[in-house]
């Protein structure tokens, strides 16, 4: 067998009219050893696409589920007001401005529209920045209590987690979320 260096080596037998099947067979050898056939690089496109297909998606939820986790920090602005009135007084803010907080619509951040109080539950609407699979979407912050006893700190359970033991979460839960969006502590 013959290895051939250079194109000029490659050319030279047809150019020289030798033995026509020699030289298809050099040539049928080299044209095998140059590169990739347009169906290997059409395979290889496929699987790229159906890689890219699968890793998109989760990637999108990841980042919604991101930023679900990022707007629960405001319902703290409800939380401390709920908690001091529940152990003084064993009830909680009927609404907003019981709570000590502003209209609805202008408690608000870059991914909440509104965080609503209704009977001692933080509702939280989403809107402005937040991704479209979260627009106009509600997440509800319960608060868990010890009815016999005010002294014990109330637990916030955020969406559709269950109530701590021994504990009576209290109020409606409203998340409209997609479970698979809610970060673990709200599932």
């Amino acid at each position: 067998m013959t290895q051939f260096r250079n194109t000029r080596e490659i050319t030279m037998p047809l150019q020289a009219n030798t033995h026509k099947a020699c030289s298809h067979a050099k040539m049928k050898r080299i044209y095998n050893m140059l590169g990739f056939t347009v169906v290997e690089m059409m395979v290889v496109v496929a699987i790229l696409a159906i890689l890219a297909m699968i890793a998109i998606p989760s990637g999108i939820e990841g980042i919604i589920r991101e930023q679900v986790a990022a707007a629960i920090p405001l319902a703290e602005a409800a939380k401390e007001p709920a908690s001091a009135q529940w152990k003084a007084t064993k009830t909680l803010p009927a609404d907003n401005k019981e709570a000590g907080l502003p209209a609805p619509n202008k408690v608000v951040s870059n991914l909440i529209s509104s965080l609503v109080v209704d009977k001692g539950v933080i509702h939280m609407t989403f809107g402005n920045k937040a991704r479209s699979m979260l627009q106009g979407k509600v997440l509800s912050i319960r608060p868990a209590v010890i009815e016999e006893s005010q002294a014990v700190p109330v637990a916030w359970v955020c969406g559709n987690a269950p109530a701590p033991a021994k504990m009576t979460l209290l109020g409606d839960n409203k998340t409209n979320i997609d479970p698979k969006f809610l970060p673990f502590i709200c599932k």
